[in-house]
């Protein structure tokens, strides 16, 4: 992975044991050592010094990351985008404030983690609002029991998050529900019925089909009249040009005509915006000709 800091660090793929095994290799840092490097990377914009700060966090990520195994998304993809909050850390790392980079950096992390949950935890976003997000990820640690919350239990979480017990309710309900498929295979699944089973063909009503035959027949007659309203040589530029089979060029027309092809496509422009005007509103327009 390549960053915006232009650093190269390992990413979880193909065996995240590997790669854990791998990150915990990476000496850690005394606090001389990270505001060293901290201060080189900020006064000089060394990568050296940003790279060796990344790189001996990088299993804090992954402890993090351990964090949120309930979400049925995949480790490597959360260790992923954990580091991405790790190296936005660094880069805004002050070392004169006094803390640690490890303090500083976990809002980050799990900043960038929270992201990834919400784009890919349900097909429909259950988190829209700063509350709602809150709710998401301290609601499942707040209830004391599985099943639905009573009142009592409600209340208490929403003093505790200082959120609306509706709010509460809401995201509860939220939790609680499945994605559903808006297809599924009968051989997959055959306790529950898809959407699309409730939606009611109307392709081949003959209403509609009717229709759809008038109104294609009406838009033929109106071309056809439109292009009557136009002079000999307009209407014969379009015919061979749009109409016909095979299609002439500009340049067989041009030497029909003993003018230049972009004569010829002046014509033809001129032609069109005829047409367009007697198409949208033929009452409104004369019957001359468009005198080219």
């Amino acid at each position: 992975m390549t960053t915006a800091l232009g650093l190269q660090i390992p990413q979880p793929i193909g065996s995240l044991e590997a790669y854990i095994g791998a990150v915990n290799l990476v000496p850690m840092l005394t606090l001389e050592e990270e505001q060293a490097l901290a201060n080189q990377f900020r006064e000089s914009g060394d990568l050296d010094a940003a790279r060796r700060l990344v790189m001996s966090h990088l299993r804090f990520v992954v402890r993090v990351a351990r964090g949120y195994s309930g979400y049925g998304l995949a480790q490597g993809d959360l260790i992923q985008e954990g580091n991405i909050g790790l190296m936005k850390a660094v880069k805004r790392f002050d070392p004169t404030v006094g803390v640690r980079l490890v303090s500083f950096a976990v809002h980050w992390v799990r900043a960038e983690m929270h992201e990834f949950i919400l784009r890919n935890w349900r097909i429909v976003k259950v988190a829209t609002t700063k509350s709602q997000r809150k709710l998401f990820f301290n609601l499942r640690s707040s209830k004391k029991r599985l099943g639905w919350m009573n009142l009592e239990e409600v209340n208490a979480i929403a003093s505790d998050l200082n959120v609306d017990p509706k709010e509460v309710l809401l995201m509860e309900e939220r939790l609680s529900a499945r994605d559903a498929s808006f297809d599924i295979n009968p051989a997959d699944d055959d306790e529950h019925v898809a959407p699309v089973a409730y939606f009611a063909d109307s392709r081949f009503e003959p209403s509609q089909q009717l229709e759809a035959l008038e109104t294609g027949a009406d838009e033929k007659d109106q071309l056809l009249k439109a292009i009557g309203k136009l002079d000999e040589r307009s209407r014969d530029i379009v015919t061979r040009r749009w109409l016909s089979e095979p299609k002439d060029t500009l340049q067989t027309l041009a030497e029909k005509y003993s003018v230049s092809a972009e004569r010829i496509r002046q014509i033809e422009k001129s032609a069109f915006a005829c047409l367009r005007g007697e198409l949208a509103d033929p009452l409104l327009l004369s019957d001359t000709n468009t005198g080219v």
